[in-house]
């Protein structure tokens, strides 16, 4: 019988659907508690649906069995150093402590499983305790028909990480396909057959039922979830939480016109996103210029959980930070897409309104944001950025939602990516389509072309680092990542310092509690994802850095509510 004053009971109510929140509430219901996930949007999944779904494990049991090596000593080397908080070092230590803790839940309770992968770096690989490979861990595709009717109510991942917008691909083979690895085009054919050739499924819809990346982080979890009959409801935003005797004991959820005032008994678990889509808290946050429409994070994150912690007198650390990447915007589309692979390919280049670059392309998404940002002055405005290749890039690579001109001529393309995409047959006038200084942009592919032949960027060092050459065309020398710019038509994009979610938020201790100024815990209130500070602080130390955490610290949380209980 539920107690006088509340619509509905359960011991812990997690706040969002993402890999962090459904991992949190699959622990809890294997620790005997029930749990409740809740979901202002009509799709649950979150960012992490629609991510690279790479989780960064350093130190996991599962590297030894993919022929590498780790150590819990060498990963917090890394990370420490890199990191560089000493706020974050406790929980920076439970981390790396609990990679195997989530690896054995995910192969225990879920289908979900990971594969170190091989071809990934940590973003600074010369770095004390760096590794080259294996600690980004990639799960293995999942049967979306598993899910049922509830595929459907999946949200879907981003443009930019599947094939021609519906067809889902690995990380392995965007990285095969995209810097045309050997045996690129046996790997496009393939994925292309599988969909086609799924008949049944292509009468049903135009979603793929293989689930890969984000698709298949979520679809294991939630598959978990079904199985352990936790209710998730959709179009339910948490709207408050109820505070007793200085702790958290609930909260009220809005759901079909309805506030209800939800009882947790062991606990709240906030996992519901950043804040990348509020105008407000990005103008009051972020360093400028800033716009919801360089994020490619899922809609619904508008940092409403962070803002009512606060009210219960919740710190909050690393709100000016983000996860930084180079952004372009394409007519028509509802989400920006990040410059991964493509600034780090051969015969390109970043430059700013006078045509100079500022920066090495090929250096991690978040470093090249940070020097965007760093640059930007007036007279030498980075925002927006210039991205700049010509002929023999677009014949043969990607970029955006261009594929390669080889099979993707400029003749095919829609008004809204000619509106999107400069062409012109000169440096210069390409330029003056820009509005970029022509003498400096000619100046700076000059150099660039003098680079390439050379091998060695004398500016800003590009292709120097193992990280900057895994993007890199393994098919060009001496410098995978160095090309000419001197082949007709030229071509360019904007670029904005965008992000994929934000990662400032709510303090937490290694269980994920949520803390006051003062070191205070809010008893019954917990974080994890990206409405948490972030245990990687000012840096983005891997690919997978997101996900990681998420996960590890919503299993924390669930793990220290049953020890309460």
């Amino acid at each position: 019988m539920l107690a006088s004053g509340w619509d509905y009971e359960v011991d812990v109510l997690v706040v969002g659907s993402g890999a962090g929140a459904l991992t949190a509430a699959v622990r809890a219901a294997d620790r005997g508690l029930s749990a409740l996930v809740v979901e202002k949007t009509d799709l649950y999944g979150g960012t992490s649906a629609m991510s690279g779904g790479v989780v960064w494990l350093p130190a996991s049991p599962l590297i030894a069995g993919a022929g590498g090596e780790d150590s819990v000593e060498r990963a917090c080397t890394y990370m420490k150093t890199v990191i560089d908080e000493s706020s974050q070092e406790t929980r920076i230590e439970a981390y790396v402590a609990c990679t195997g803790k989530l690896t054995d839940f995910l192969a225990a309770s879920t289908p979900v499983r990971l594969v170190p992968n091989p071809y990934y770096s940590d973003m600074y690989p010369d770095a004390p305790g760096a590794a080259l490979q294996h600690r980004a861990h990639e799960p293995d595709p999942i049967d979306g028909a598993l899910l049922g009717d509830e595929v459907h109510n999946l949200r879907r991942q981003h443009p930019q990480t599947t094939l021609f917008g519906f067809i889902g691909w690995t990380a392995t083979d965007a990285t095969v396909l995209q810097t045309r690895a050997p045996g690129w085009i046996k790997t496009a054919a393939g994925l292309m057959a599988r969909y086609f050739l799924d008949l049944r499924w292509r009468f049903k819809t135009t979603r793929d039922r293989r689930q890969v990346l984000g698709g298949a982080l979520v679809s294991g979890l939630r598959i978990a979830v079904q199985d352990r009959d936790i209710p998730l409801w959709l179009n339910s935003p948490m709207v408050g939480l109820i505070e007793e005797d200085g702790g958290v004991v609930g909260a009220v959820v809005r759901r079909e016109g309805r506030e209800l005032r939800v009882r947790a008994g062991g606990g709240v678990i906030l996992a519901s996103g950043g804040f990348e889509h509020s105008p407000e808290m990005r103008r009051n946050n972020l360093p400028g210029p800033t716009d919801t429409a360089w994020t490619t994070g899922s809609p619904g994150n508008t940092g409403e959980a962070i803002g009512l912690a606060q009210q219960l007198g919740a710190d909050t650390c690393f709100m000016d930070e983000a996860w930084w990447g180079p952004t372009t915007v394409i007519p028509g589309e509802s989400l920006a897409r990040m410059l991964i692979i493509e600034k780090n390919l051969p015969g390109s280049m970043l430059v700013n309104v006078k045509g100079e670059r500022f920066v090495n392309e090929g250096s991690s998404y978040t470093k090249v944001v940070k020097g965007m940002l760093k640059a930007n002055r007036a007279g030498h405005e980075t925002v927006p950025a210039y991205f700049v290749f010509d002929a023999s890039y677009r014949h043969k690579f990607p970029c955006g939602p261009l594929y390669p001109g080889e099979f993707m001529p400029d003749w095919v393309l829609g008004k809204n990516l000619r509106t999107w995409l400069f062409k012109a047959a000169t440096l210069d006038d390409l330029a003056r389509n820009m509005g970029v200084d022509p003498a400096g942009l000619v100046d700076s592919a000059s150099k660039m072309t003098d680079y390439a032949r050379s091998g060695k960027d004398l500016d800003f060092a590009r292709g120097d680092s193992v990280y900057d050459r895994m993007y890199g065309d393994r098919n060009t020398e001496p410098n995978p990542c160095l090309g000419p710019i001197d082949k007709p038509p030229f071509y360019g994009i904007k670029v904005y310092p965008g992000d994929l979610g934000t990662k400032g938020g709510v303090r937490t201790d290694e269980s994920a509690r949520v803390l006051k100024a003062d070191g205070q815990i809010i008893d019954g209130l917990y974080a994890t994802g990206n409405c948490a500070g972030s245990v990687m602080g000012r840096t983005y130390p891997a690919s997978g850095s997101t996900l990681g955490p998420a996960m590890i610290f919503g299993l924390n949380a669930a793990d220290h509510i049953a020890q309460r209980q």
